[in-house]
């Protein structure tokens, strides 16, 4: 068989066509055909030159259109040109429409889209990773967020919450005998979060913890004194950074969260 070209088309890059044609021609031992892509297809013009090069070079194609009206001219030509074009699109959408009783939004690129999210977020959960519990200072300064707060206040947790959303959140554990790293007062206060809680509260949670770990629940890290002081402490830190805190003391994570993001939308 004399060489020839596969063409597809597609309005947004493609690559959906081209792995189907090339599944396709997969099963065909003996044949010489190549596969040439034409993306962004946006007007009547584009594919008018297409059906010129398949006629051309002994060509047929297959096109993934989300628009009705291009799909419309694109089964004009094939009878103009009289040149195979596969709509692999199309069926696909008019059969969902009909099954889910939805409008399809017609709107090119989305599985690229979401694509594009799936991979900012697996990028904001190995940042919250890396930068957890101040690991490196570093992170501050390229983080989306910093949450700040005493051991104990669900700072891992919401990092990795809001990781899920696409934020870089780096956090900072508040310790009196430690000085908060220098870029947590190089950044802007309205990055910083303060992570706040009432003292009974933390006393409860830490001697839980320790229990949980089989060690003595009255430990220094769980007395009422201890925990007084960290507080006074992280206000101090917070009153010099300027930033806003959030009572965490009877707030689950998710409901954390969802406060922080009403913050950043503001």
């Amino acid at each position: 068989m004399s060489s020839s070209v596969f063409y597809v088309l597609s309005d947004s890059v493609g690559e959906t066509a081209e792995l189907l044609a090339k599944a396709a021609l997969s099963q065909f031992k003996d044949q010489n055909m190549k596969i040439q892509r034409i993306p962004y297809v946006d007007d009547e013009a584009t594919m008018v030159d297409a059906f010129h090069l398949a006629h051309e070079n002994n060509g047929m194609m297959a096109y993934t259109l989300v628009k009705p009206e291009f799909r419309v001219k694109m089964r004009e030509l094939e009878q103009e040109f009289g040149i195979v074009a596969i709509d692999l699109m199309g069926p696909l959408l008019e059969q969902l429409e009909n099954h889910l009783d939805e409008q399809p939004t017609l709107q090119p690129g989305l599985v690229h889209k979401l694509d594009e999210d799936y991979y900012k977020r697996v990028e904001a959960i190995e940042f919250a990773v890396k930068y957890d519990d101040g690991r490196d200072a570093k992170g501050i300064l390229k983080a989306d967020l910093i949450l700040i707060g005493v051991s104990r206040t669900s700072k891992t947790p919401l990092s990795q919450f809001l990781a899920h959303k696409k934020l870089k959140v780096a956090n900072v554990p508040i310790v009196p005998e430690v000085e908060p790293p220098e870029e947590l007062f190089q950044v802007s206060p309205e990055k910083c979060i303060g992570l706040n809680i009432n003292h009974e509260k933390l006393n409860h949670i830490r001697t839980e913890r320790l229990k949980a770990l089989g060690l003595d629940g009255s430990a220094n890290y769980a007395k009422e004194d201890r925990i007084k002081k960290e507080i006074e402490y992280f206000n101090k830190v917070v009153e010099k950074i300027g930033c806003d805190t959030i009572d965490v003391s009877n707030k689950a994570v998710e409901e954390t969260a969802n406060v922080i993001l009403r913050k950043i939308k503001r």
